[in-house]
């Protein structure tokens, strides 16, 4: 039975929580050119960035949407969902970390510098709604400092035969908890998981 995804973003109820979110392949590819980009997928990420006070990025991932979703926002010919998740996307403050670049032309854009585990606890602290990240070098990063609270991994069934792959370079294991599993109907599995304590 496919569920109504507009009902099944978990808002968490503690403050500040750092949320991993992306798309991914079975085999663990995180190329977004290998996802299902269709309008249920839009319209549950839409909500997702909805329940967030913020959005992090690495340089890559932030110019790979600032390539594109800007101008999006402001396409009245764009599809429906394409331009709900565009016009979220740019009302929300968006932050930076980059080594190479300071300024952001796009709307609510911010460079987050200084070091990264202070500057994430401090964005953590001062976004009661929490933070929202999905590049994969910079979560890997985040992974490795144990910044990450929750995991919102949408699973395409697509076998992509290449990389990236998430979180590589890890030096050990982490056990999550699921919280839910929401199918949609291309078959894509949005799977909300938790650090589990302990």
């Amino acid at each position: 039975m496919v569920q109504d995804v507009r009902s099944q973003v978990d808002v968490s109820p503690d403050a500040g929580r750092l949320t991993f979110a992306l798309n991914v392949t079975l085999d663990g590819c995180c190329d977004h050119r290998e996802g299902i980009a269709d309008a249920e997928l839009h319209d549950h990420f839409t909500q997702l960035i909805g329940t967030a006070g913020a959005m992090l990025y690495g340089r890559k991932t932030y110019e790979l949407m600032e390539d594109h979703w800007p101008a999006v926002a402001r396409d009245e010919t764009a599809s429906r969902s394409d331009r709900d998740w565009a016009r979220k996307l740019d009302a929300m403050p968006k932050y930076v970390v980059s080594a190479s670049r300071s300024e952001y032309p796009w709307n609510n854009s911010f460079h987050l510098d200084g070091d990264l585990r202070e500057a994430v606890t401090r964005l953590k602290e001062r976004t009661p709604q929490g933070v929202l990240v999905g590049s994969p070098m910079l979560s890997a990063a985040l992974e490795r400092l144990g910044l990450i609270d929750e995991y919102h991994l949408v699973i395409h069934p697509v076998i992509a035969g290449h990389g990236p792959n998430l979180f590589q370079g890890l030096e050990r294991s982490r056990h999550l908890e699921l919280v839910s599993t929401t199918r949609l109907t291309s078959g894509v599995m949005a799977m909300h998981y938790r650090r589990k304590e302990g």
